[in-house]
């Protein structure tokens, strides 16, 4: 799907590497919709050590997926940021190798993570914010065309809407608040006993 993110950064086979691992794939999520912070602060988000954390960030650095945020913090203290907003990985032969594989499987179990404490909060969650709550899955016939179409027509819809960047966040309306959207167009084979 084309991502209706303006900043976007397009996998090469160096990022991709960088990103072949489930840590780096939350870490980067983390401060793309939070913002900058430091080591301590996401390592305890994550249930890490600081100094695994550390080596994530260094290796996000080297790939060019986040920056030491130099305006922040102090001697002791040191900040990160992500350097852009979202991913694509649009090269199919990257996506197959088996760093593609692994990258992909890394944003699987961050999406599924983000799913299930969606639904473990749902009992507390605010009556307005509990009625928007959906997992709706739909099986389509569609040709490749059909397919890429309709990846074309959700991403329009996205971009209508405002999005949740870490320096928008003090000045959307009062009442909004973060809104994951996870879309997956996966083309399904058939059951092993058809």
């Amino acid at each position: 799907m084309s991502d209706p993110t303006p900043n976007l950064v397009v996998l090469d086979a160096k990022g991709l590497r960088a990103l072949a691992h489930p840590v780096r794939v939350r870490l980067l999520g983390l401060l793309r919709r939070h913002g900058p912070s430091t080591a301590t602060k996401l390592a305890a988000g994550l249930g890490l050590t600081s100094g695994a954390t550390s080596y994530h960030l260094r290796q996000l650095a080297a790939a060019g997926f986040v920056v030491e945020d130099t305006e922040r913090g102090n001697a002791r203290e040191r900040w990160w940021r992500a350097l852009h907003a979202g991913t694509s990985l649009n090269d199919i032969e990257l996506a197959n190798s088996e760093a593609g594989q692994e990258y992909l499987q890394s944003v699987i179990a961050a999406h599924t993570l983000r799913v299930q404490r969606a639904v473990n909060e749902l009992p507390t969650m605010a009556s307005p914010w509990r009625e928007t709550f959906d997992l709706s899955d739909w099986s389509l016939r569609l040709t490749p065309e059909e397919a890429q179409q309709l990846n074309a027509e959700l991403a329009e819809v996205v971009r209508r809407y405002r999005r949740d960047l870490p320096d928008v966040a003090d000045a959307a309306p009062e009442g909004t608040a973060r809104i994951g959207l996870i879309i997956q167009q996966i083309p399904e084979l058939p059951e092993a006993d058809q």
